[in-house]
């Protein structure tokens, strides 16, 4: 498998993790999430997962408020929170 835009694979063989790290910059501010096979049973599902909290914090990211081109306190929370939850 390939890595993606803001979707990066991890296959190392002497490393502890494996899996896909999720990676987004938008208004000064860089979100990152791993989602590890071992947690989602496999590297398609861990990739789908990956995928819809893209998707996800993409479509808040783009349609929030931005105040001198920074993202608020508000969204940069709901991002977070967003990412905890998968």
């Amino acid at each position: 498998m390939k890595s993606k835009p803001n979707l990066t694979r991890f296959t190392y063989e002497t490393a502890a993790f494996e899996g896909w790290r999720l990676c987004i910059s938008r208004g000064g501010k860089t979100f990152t999430k791993y989602f590890s096979d071992k947690r989602y049973d496999g590297p398609k599902k861990a990739l789908k997962q990956a995928e819809t909290k893209l998707s996800e914090l993409r479509e808040l990211l783009d349609n929030s408020r931005k105040v001198n081109g920074k993202l608020t306190q508000t969204t940069i929370k709901k991002a977070e929170k967003l990412l905890k939850e998968s």
